[in-house]
């Protein structure tokens, strides 16, 4: 997901209301499933706008139900989630993002998960655990997502390279090749800085074994997560990356032309690639996170969640599983191509027997999440601060995530 700015103190004064104010539940049965009854439905983005569709074709077999789908964009979805939840009007079902669940479930807004209905086995790790607060479940695994290289095929070849980098050594060593000898302006695209600059980071991160959080502790002055941030800050010190791209940056454009032979990006880069470049159709291709330790990306995607207030939580719960069952989330793959949460949607179709998609499936088997915390939005933009100042030359790697750890300490919960 891409996580829009939060203004602080909005969040802060709706936060502390809904502290003293939120019952934590209704407290009453309810009304029953069977029942004729409206449930509302907040999601976000692409998804937001998708759902509808999806909503009707669920009404045609549950008649007593009317799905009412609103759609929120990520720039406004915290500001109106904190607003809600603080007013005791979250909708019935919501759609919670990574980088959120752990905020609201603090609150105490967010209704437990049923895990005699949901089972933790039939969703791939990650995507369970970002669905998680302090032990307990929050939210159910809609779709995920993660980070892979993709890279130029044909300019591969110019450049001598004869497999895609396996190691983080040969990422460097193909980045310079690829300048050197088939005239890329850079070798590999990754964020210098700004909001979210960390999510570019995670798969350095957690390749070389380090993190942010780690069993309640801040981590992320690590000798681990140093070495990553040395190494990732090394693709800009050695011209190898461009440190001086601004907010909104198109890479596709650049993959394109060549300029940009390398960048680590999500699922849905497939389709814009495919539909906005049909030119370079087979001339590029996906492949795992170059290992460091081990290959391993970052977990991103979406949980569903009910709301603790709300009154018609049978509904919605069978609403969920809807959503987030194995013939669910393939029949949602086919209208979105977000990558299903729920392991055994896997198992059919192009999920099955798409080689690309199998590489996908991989990366997911090792993703990592960073836990759910409340203030997850403010630790990260440390971790955002520390990259840029390595980045744009202002520090070394061990002075920037001191200074990080330090002013995280503090945050985690």
């Amino acid at each position: 997901m891409n996580r829009a700015a939060v203004t602080g103190s909005l969040a802060l004064t709706l936060a502390s209301a809904l502290t003293l104010t939120a019952c934590g539940g209704s407290g009453g049965a309810g009304v029953a499933a069977d029942a004729e009854q409206t449930l509302t439905v907040w999601a976000m983005g692409t998804e937001g706008e998708k759902l509808g569709d999806v909503a009707k074709e669920y009404e045609k077999t549950h008649s007593n139900i009317t799905v009412k789908v609103t759609p929120i964009g990520w720039d406004v979805a915290h500001q109106k989630l904190v607003a809600a939840a603080a007013a005791g009007k979250l909708p019935d079902v919501v759609q919670m993002g990574g980088t959120y669940l752990g905020e609201f479930a603090d609150m105490g807004v967010l209704e437990p998960v049923d895990t005699k209905t949901f089972k933790e086995g039939d969703f791939f790790p990650a995507a369970w655990e970002q669905g998680s607060y302090d032990g307990k479940a929050y939210g159910v695994p809609w779709y995920v997502d993660t980070r892979v290289l993709f890279y130029r095929t044909d300019l591969a070849a110019k450049a001598g390279i004869k497999k895609a980098p396996a190691t983080m050594a040969e990422l460097q060593s193909a980045a310079k090749a690829y300048q050197e000898k088939a005239g890329s302006k850079w070798g590999l695209s990754i964020q210098p800085r700004g909001l979210d600059t960390v999510q570019s980071f995670y798969p350095f991160l957690y390749s070389a074994g380090g993190g942010i959080i780690d069993d309640g502790k801040a981590v992320v002055n690590s000798s681990s997560a140093v070495k990553a941030l040395e190494n990732y800050g090394s693709f800009f010190s050695k011209g190898l990356s461009d440190k001086s791209v601004l907010p909104g940056y198109d890479v596709t454009k650049d993959f394109n032309t060549g300029s940009v032979p390398m960048f680590f990006g999500g699922p849905w880069f497939t389709s814009l690639l495919d539909e906005n470049y049909p030119d370079i159709k087979g001339k590029w291709a996906v492949a795992p996170v170059p290992a460091d330790q081990a290959s391993v990306s970052m977990a991103g995607g979406s949980s569903l969640a009910v709301s603790a207030d709300s009154d018609h939580k049978a509904a919605a719960k069978e609403f969920v599983s809807y959503l987030t069952g194995a013939k669910g989330q393939a029949d949602w793959f086919e209208r979105t191509k977000d990558l299903p949460a729920n392991t055994a949607a896997w198992k059919s179709g192009d999920l099955a027997t798409d080689p690309t998609l199998q590489i996908w499936r991989k990366q997911m088997d090792t993703a990592k999440s960073t836990p759910s915390q409340p203030k997850l939005t403010e630790i990260t933009s440390k971790v955002d601060a520390a990259i840029e100042s390595v980045t744009q030359g202002k520090s070394g790697a061990k002075a920037a995530l001191d200074k990080a750890q330090s002013e995280i300490e503090g945050l985690v919960q």
